[in-house]
């Protein structure tokens, strides 16, 4: 069960870094100081990574200030054409998710939705009823994405580990909404 949880883990990082290096690589030509500005929150969020690869969970409020890293990557590599709101409730900071289940969650909006200047992807982050709902504009990309599905089911698979309560997934013609319990 333990190998079984590690190698679900361990699905995330190749993905993420490869990304990131194609932003960085493009950067360093067009901006060099926003290309240092890149680099040290790429390593912030590594270290949260590196910090985190051995926890099974994780406080949604280290879960977020990570967030703040990885948005400000996504800014770089969309410009404008992204945007995200977020509404937590205070009182649930102190629960648990899974590590870079929001990563994960972004990273499919993103895979799977057109983002441009005429197209921007908004994606809300919020709490309710002891849930995190990670909801998006549905918009598909033109030159359909295939889907291997295994982004949702990762994070399905994970939870699966700690509790009976389900993820939901909702889509309709305008958006695309996830919702992981939140733990105690």
């Amino acid at each position: 069960v333990q190998a079984q949880l590690q190698n679900l883990k361990d699905q995330i990082n190749p993905h993420f870094l490869f990304n990131n290096l194609s932003v960085l690589s493009s950067l360093v030509y067009q901006d060099q100081d926003k290309a240092v500005d890149f680099i040290n929150q790429l390593a912030k969020v590594y270290r949260y990574l590196l910090d985190n690869r051995s926890n099974e969970l994780v406080r949604l409020d280290e879960e977020l200030k990570f967030l703040d890293s990885y948005i400000y990557l996504l800014g770089i590599r969309f410009d404008k054409n992204i945007s995200f709101v977020m509404t937590i409730e205070t009182d649930m900071m102190h629960k648990l998710i899974p590590p870079m289940s929001l990563q994960m969650l972004i990273e499919n909006a993103i895979k799977h939705n057109e983002i441009s200047s005429e197209c921007p992807l908004k994606i809300d982050i919020s709490t309710k009823d002891k849930r995190l709902i990670v909801s998006n504009n549905f918009q598909p990309r033109r030159e359909n994405e295939p889907s291997s599905k295994t982004g949702l089911k990762n994070i399905r698979d994970r939870y699966h580990y700690f509790t009976d309560q389900v993820v939901e997934v909702e889509q309709n013609e305008t958006e695309f909404i996830v919702r992981i319990p939140l733990l105690a």
